[in-house]
């Protein structure tokens, strides 16, 4: 199988798996977000260290520095704060919202682009962050209240991508350091759940208990498989595969959980897939100019 084609294969199946996320979450209460948060992280690790054992990968260890651990401890703190409150919104009711989260998180990174890297976008690119500007305030009219989980779950994934890309550390590698440093917080809140009586996993029979053990997996499996894709395909493609997620996290909020939808809310989301289609077409015509240009430097040389 060509490269490019596994590669489009490993980010379907990424993006999906991240995109049915909901229809997992409510299979483990009566856990709360925040033990379920703690599972994830521990039994994430098993998980990543049993892929490096399998690959015998140990010696990138040697190799990690200071600012790369400190930058991935910042990144532990604001995935797990991206979790937390993922699980919470699809528990809570509030499937919908955090599909609006993943759908303006593109924009959040161009936004990151410019107060982070000094990056000039291009007038198109501003229209779209100006769009998606308009449509969180038309869904905080809707709301009654700013939609702050959207906001919280784009803002963090948006720090969390801008702090691996300046750590430069590989997913296995990153996800590995990322939940030793969460490992004796969550191990410690699992342990005072347990002692106190008010912990789910020991209690509720050993389908829960399995569950519970699985969020780890499947955790770490589409992490694996996105970074495999992002190897084999140009990042244009990577690119529009990311709405795979939000769209499916989206349909399972409307159709399956049947959240309420007025108008005014169908309004808002409108004006963001708007915001998203003019990003990706200037996204898509930036990179033709850009392979064109390259074109016309090798003939000239």
């Amino acid at each position: 199988m060509p490269d490019t084609r596994r590669g489009l294969l490993f980010g379907v199946a990424a993006y999906t798996m991240w995109g049915l996320f909901p229809l997992y979450w409510p299979l483990l209460k009566p856990s709360g977000a925040v033990e379920i948060l703690a599972h994830r992280m521990v039994w994430s690790l098993v998980v990543v260290v049993a892929v490096l054992a399998v690959r015998r990968h140990w010696s990138w260890i040697r190799t990690i520095t200071r600012r790369q651990l400190i930058l991935l401890t910042v990144a532990a703190v604001t995935v797990s704060v991206n979790w937390g409150t993922y699980i919470y919104a699809v528990n809570t009711g509030h499937v919908v919202e955090s599909a609006l989260g993943y759908f303006i998180n593109p924009l959040v990174s161009v936004l990151f682009g410019v107060l982070v890297f000094r990056e000039r976008l291009r007038v198109w690119q501003w229209a779209a962050v100006g769009l998606g500007a308009v449509a969180v305030l038309i869904l905080t009219l809707d709301y009654g209240r700013l939609p702050w989980i959207a906001l919280v779950l784009a803002f963090s994934f948006g720090t969390y991508g801008l702090v691996k890309k300046k750590a430069g550390v590989g997913s296995a590698e990153s996800l590995t350091i990322e939940t030793l440093v969460l490992l004796v917080p969550a191990l410690a809140y699992l342990l005072v759940l347990e002692a106190t009586g008010t912990g789910t996993f020991a209690h509720h029979g050993a389908g829960h208990a399995l569950l519970l053990v699985a969020a780890g997996l499947i955790t770490a499996v589409p992490l694996l498989f996105f970074t495999a894709s992002a190897l084999l395909v140009p990042l244009t493609v990577i690119g529009l595969l990311q709405y795979i997620a939000p769209v499916l996290q989206f349909l399972c909020g409307v159709l399956i959980v049947h959240e309420t939808m007025p108008a005014s809310r169908w309004a808002g989301f409108v004006v963001v897939w708007l915001a998203l289609s003019v990003f990706t077409w200037d996204s898509i015509r930036a990179a033709r100019v850009s392979r064109r240009e390259r074109a016309a430097e090798l003939q000239t040389v």
